[in-house]
């Protein structure tokens, strides 16, 4: 059979395929339903016209054009999806509404079991894939919803915060929904979060649901303002701890719990009053052994996040004495400086900094040269930029300076550094 060319009015400007459900915005151009859904959920304006679009805006469904198009799939297409695809949809998103107000009645209610029963629900459109988390997220109020059952449950009704929970991670919420979250009531939202983190039972379920709400509070902890996000509550920073020693029987969860764990306190730790928090909870120590099991390129991501935070800890007086009271906490550090990742050395080279001004008792300087510390020193001190651009830049370079000279009469002479190093010895 001959290809049938597509009327141009039947392909949606974003997939640039037939649409299936097609829906105009109020600046009169018409997209497919999940593909508007989803460049609204990051962009707050009309893909073509470039005007903005509020937050709240409902698309309106276009139904002759939708008519039009179930026509032509029936007379050039009858085998094809497209068209049981645009039938069922408007039945979906009626269900999935008569669920998210479920929702919305039991957050007032209390946890009952109909409401699981939503949840649960919900949660199997979500794990049907791609198309039904968009159905979802394209609920009004749906986000918003799920956010406040899972605030009111997480400290009297697990299972039920744990449904919850499972549905918002699969969503993948942008940070705009985040933001009006931590807007209503961010420290109840983080409250939630530290309360599932706490669970002990043990299950490879709530191993998951623990890993889910360690990546959820890396989420709210970034987009929130700074005044709110420089007082976290000390058990934030016990729980991110916790996480990153990965003694708690977390199982296949642990990678990308770690991971969230390490963006909390990184992210966190810009704060003043919450490094020494921080501090206080172990994280340091913590820090220190991530760096010495770590290896391998896929987890250099995880060095580079862990290095930033060190960085921010030796921002005060108790991150400082924690490294320096870690007996491999200087070399775990120098061994990052001039290795393969630029950001990496720069934060090395950073933390080693803070510690010869700020911590340099006499074992700490000989320490430091007699780990290689300052022999890493000074290959970027004297690296010439063409030599050096894979893993310094001249603002390393200028710092690795500035540290050598801090203590030059104890390490240009010390046994510990190679003749070859003593001759790239910044003057």
């Amino acid at each position: 059979m001959e290809e049938v060319e597509v009327p141009s009015y039947f392909v949606c400007p974003i997939t640039l395929d037939v649409m299936r459900d097609p829906v105009t915005l109020p600046t009169s151009i018409t997209y497919d339903r999940h593909a508007i859904h989803r460049w609204l959920r990051l962009a707050a304006s009309c893909p073509l016209t470039k005007l903005p679009v509020l937050p709240d805006c409902e698309p309106t469904p276009n139904h002759t054009l939708s008519r039009l198009i179930r026509s032509w799939c029936a007379l050039h297409r009858p085998d094809d999806a497209v068209d049981r695809t645009m039938n069922s949809a408007p039945a979906d998103r009626a269900r999935l509404a008569a669920l998210v107000s479920r929702l919305a009645d039991a957050k007032n209610k209390g946890p009952a079991r109909e409401a699981l029963a939503a949840l649960r629900e919900l949660r199997d459109v979500a794990a049907e894939g791609e198309r039904g988390r968009e159905l979802i997220a394209a609920v009004p109020g749906s986000a918003d919803a799920l956010l406040e059952v899972f605030v009111a449950s997480a400290t009297c009704a697990p299972d039920y915060a744990a449904a919850a929970l499972d549905v918002i991670s699969s969503l993948r919420l942008p940070e705009r929904c985040l933001a009006r979250a931590v807007d209503r009531d961010g420290a109840a939202l983080v409250g939630a979060l530290v309360s599932t983190l706490q669970g002990h039972s043990g299950s490879d379920a709530d191993a998951a649901s623990r890993a889910r709400a360690a990546v959820l509070l890396a989420d709210v902890t970034a987009c929130m303002a700074p005044s709110r996000a420089a007082s976290l509550p000390e058990q934030v920073f016990v729980e991110a701890v916790r996480l990153l020693r990965g003694d708690d029987g977390m199982g296949a969860s642990t990678a990308m719990a770690t991971k969230a764990a390490l963006r909390v306190l990184a992210g966190a730790t810009a704060h003043g009053r919450n490094r020494v928090k921080a501090a206080e909870a172990g994280a340091v120590a913590a820090l220190v052994d991530l760096l010495l099991l770590v290896n391998g390129e896929r987890r250099r991501a995880w060095c580079e996040l862990a290095l930033c935070a060190l960085n921010r800890l030796c921002g005060c007086a108790e991150g400082r004495a924690a490294l320096v009271a870690h007996g491999a906490g200087v070399a775990a550090v120098g061994a990052w400086v001039a290795g393969a990742s630029m950001a990496a050395s720069a934060k090395a080279v950073r933390v080693l900094r803070s510690i010869a001004r700020h911590a340099a008792t006499v074992a700490v300087v000989q320490e430091m040269a007699a780990t290689g510390a300052v022999g890493k020193l000074c290959l970027v001190a004297a690296s010439a930029p063409e030599e050096g651009r894979q893993w310094c830049d001249e603002r390393t370079r200028k710092r690795a300076r500035e540290t050598l000279r801090l203590h030059a009469r104890a390490w240009r002479s010390s046994p510990c550094l190679h003749p070859t190093l003593q001759a790239l010895y910044p003057c």
